[in-house]
């Protein structure tokens, strides 16, 4: 089975242009080649491709999806090493989680603050001008 750029990009849920960086960076193998010099792809391009997608909607990194395209060779998979790479990206994401809801914390009191009124002074406005860290 061999698939056009656009058929491939389609199949694994991702823009035509995606596919081409992810060539250009090295993630995907490059296709065979018809004797026109149209690329051919097949469906182990389907599978990588969707894994990289899946990684990217997680959140994972060009470059811990190029570890973890390695890891998930035959000859080398090893669970504990995906292990910390996904435990390691689960911290970065809780870390975050935590920023947000502080971020939530300090606008919500901010914004229940604000009148809404023509008025001369703005909390939301003072906040933003401060140089406070809360």
């Amino acid at each position: 089975m061999q698939l056009t750029i656009g058929r491939l990009a389609a199949a694994a849920g991702v823009n035509l242009e995606t596919v081409r960086y992810y060539e250009r960076i090295g993630l995907m193998p490059p296709p065979a080649r018809t004797a026109s010099g149209h690329r051919a792809y097949e469906a182990v391009h389907i599978r990588r491709l969707a894994f990289i997608r899946r990684a990217r909607e997680l959140g994972f990194s060009i470059e811990q999806i190029r570890t973890l395209l390695a890891l998930a060779d035959p000859t080398r998979a090893t669970c504990a090493e995906v292990r910390e790479i996904a435990q390691a990206h689960l911290d970065e994401v809780r870390a975050k989680l935590a920023d947000l809801t502080r971020l939530e914390r300090i606008l919500g009191a901010t914004v229940a603050r604000c009148s809404g009124d023509l008025a001369p002074s703005c909390p939301v406005l003072d906040m933003l001008g401060t140089t406070e860290r809360k």
